[in-house]
Formats: C-alpha cells, structure tokens, sequence
C-alpha cells in the first residue's frame, strides 16, 4: 500500500491508488509509503510493516542454490541482467530502439530474460533479427523465480523498467546496483538509500550512467530499506492480534 510513481501513464499507478482508497486495512511497506497515504487521506488504517518481497528473497535464495540450473547456461565471468517490458517502453519504437542499442553497445555482455510483450515488439518493429545477431545481448526465454534469483545474485548490475526488481535487488543475499529504465519510480527508498538510480529511457544517459557504475566503486548499504524478512510475520501477528478482534466487536 502506498506505493507511487506519480506516473499516470502507467496503469498500476491507477489500480494502487484505487485499491488503497477502497481498503479498510492497508500494509505499507515503508514510512515514505505510509505519508503518500496519509496525504491521499486513505479512510482505512495504515500499518508500516516492511515488504514481504524481502522475506521472499531471504527464505527462497538457500532454495533456488540448490535447485537451479540457470548458471550453467550462463557461460560469462560477468553480465548484466536485463528487464524491459513496461507498455510506455517497448510499445514506443523509439524508446525500444534507444534501450537495445543501449544493451548492444553496453561495456560487458549483457543478460535478458525476455518478455513476450518485448519479443512481439522487437518483431513489429524489425529490431529482432539485429538484436539476436548482436554478440553482447544473451536472450533467455522467461526464467521461473528460482533461476531469476540466481540471475540477481551473480550479475555485476541491474537495468530494468520493473518495480519489484528494485525491491529484490536491495535484500540482503543480492544487494546489487539498479539502474532503473524509466523516468519516475514507486521505489524511491532504493534511490535514497544507493542501491538505485533512475536514468531515463535516452541511450546515451543509459550508457552514462552504466559506464559510471561498471567503473565505479560503488557501495551498497547492508540493510534493504524495504524491510528486515519479518513482513509477512508482522502481518500476520497485526491480522491475529488487532484485526481479528475488531471483525468480532
């Protein structure tokens, strides 16, 4: 809950605001989440709980070491990993030509499980063929969660159009530099606290700033700014404790 881009483009910023004004409980993964609420003047009751995406990352990480085989499709000493499949980027031909030069002329190879919104699109505009010939881009089919865990963990960087990959990127077994392919976030908290920056949809900010974080030390704080892995408890415990009792009376 409480989650904003301030993006109207996009369709979840509707489907967040919408949801949140209709809820009578409503979990908000950090304090900047809880003032957008509280600014909206939501009429349900606001929780700070922390992201249950960390608790995620934390419990499933030992699993997907043990049963992932995604690495040893992924022959390089170093990559980028990749995501793109916003309709306000790969529906604009521009924007989707700006983002594949980008990955083709990147420093070190990169990585992209591609979506099927993007592959249709590389299609429609005839970037596909360049694309797939290309010697520094690896296209994988969609990965299960597992395998993409694996993906985060052992990439030098992150550049994606996605939300919940800014999130994933800040828990504690991954901890690794987003660059976030878009012109807002909902996920300022990554931006403040290092582990992201957002570098627009123009090729040559996008190599700038990748150039910046290949060449630079950068670091990482130990914590995530999303929660500690105890969401999904905390949750549970106000759900047991205060809001049970309350359907009661």
């Amino acid at each position: 809950a409480g989650l904003r881009s301030f993006d109207l483009r996009m369709p979840e910023e509707h489907n967040r605001r919408l949801v949140d004004h209709i809820s009578n409980y409503l979990f908000a993964p950090t304090e900047n989440a809880r003032r957008n609420l509280e600014r909206e003047g939501v009429w349900g009751k606001i929780y700070v709980t922390g992201n249950t995406v960390i608790d995620a990352c934390i419990q499933h990480m030992p699993i997907a070491e043990r049963v992932s085989r995604i690495m040893d499709e992924i022959d390089l000493a170093e990559y980028i990993l990749v995501t793109v499949h916003r309709a306000e980027n790969v529906d604009d031909p521009r924007v989707l030509r700006n983002f594949f030069e980008a990955f083709m002329e990147a420093p070190i190879p990169v990585v992209i499980p591609i979506h099927p919104r993007t592959v249709k699109r590389l299609r429609r505009y005839r970037l596909w063929r360049r694309v797939e010939a290309s010697g520094n881009v690896r296209l994988l089919p969609p990965v299960g969660y597992f395998d993409f865990l694996l993906l985060m963990k052992n990439c030098r960087v992150i550049m994606t159009d996605s939300g919940g990959i800014q999130e994933e990127a800040t828990a504690p077994p991954i901890r690794k530099p987003v660059l976030v392919l878009r012109i807002s976030t909902e996920r300022p908290e990554a931006v403040e606290a290092g582990f992201a920056r957002v570098v627009g949809v123009e090729k040559d900010g996008i190599l700038r700033a990748l150039n910046e974080v290949l060449d630079g030390n950068v670091r990482l704080p130990d914590k995530s700014p999303f929660g500690d892995g105890s969401a999904g408890r905390r949750i549970a415990n106000i759900i047991v404790e205060e809001i049970i009792p309350e359907l009661h009376n």
